[in-house]
């Protein structure tokens, strides 16, 4: 008689080979927004993927992801927009940094919960 091990859950999780890192909608999203400080425009990549995976959401732990990388895109763009308006009386530049480290936290806060596939607690907020 055979026996069988049960089946590990994260067997079925896609991930790149050799590593227990996985490739899922928001980490993807997240990738493209650290991409951004280095090309500038992958942010926008990802804001657009969000939108259209958010209306294909198959759980609600990723509902909760797009809609917190949505939250933080909008209000990095708004930040950092007013950062280079204020550069003129040089107070843009410290804005600028507080925004750029902002949506890093927010966005490193949100891989870690994907890599785990758990829910933001607050998706909604503006805050950390």
């Amino acid at each position: 008689m055979v026996r069988r091990e049960p089946v590990n859950s994260s067997e079925n999780r896609p991930t790149t080979p050799g590593s227990n890192f996985e490739l899922n909608n928001p980490t993807v999203i997240c990738l493209l927004y650290f991409a951004s400080f280095l090309t500038g425009v992958t942010a926008i990549i990802g804001v657009v993927l969000a939108f259209v995976w958010r209306s294909e959401a198959k759980s609600d732990w990723e509902l909760s992801h797009y809609q917190y990388l949505i939250n933080t895109f909008w209000i990095g763009l708004v930040g950092g927009f007013l950062g280079v308006v204020l550069m003129i009386v040089l107070i843009g530049f410290p804005i600028l940094l507080a925004v750029s480290i902002w949506v890093i936290v927010r966005t490193v806060m949100s891989l870690l919960k994907a890599q785990k596939r758990e829910a933001m607690p607050n998706p909604g907020s503006w805050t950390i």
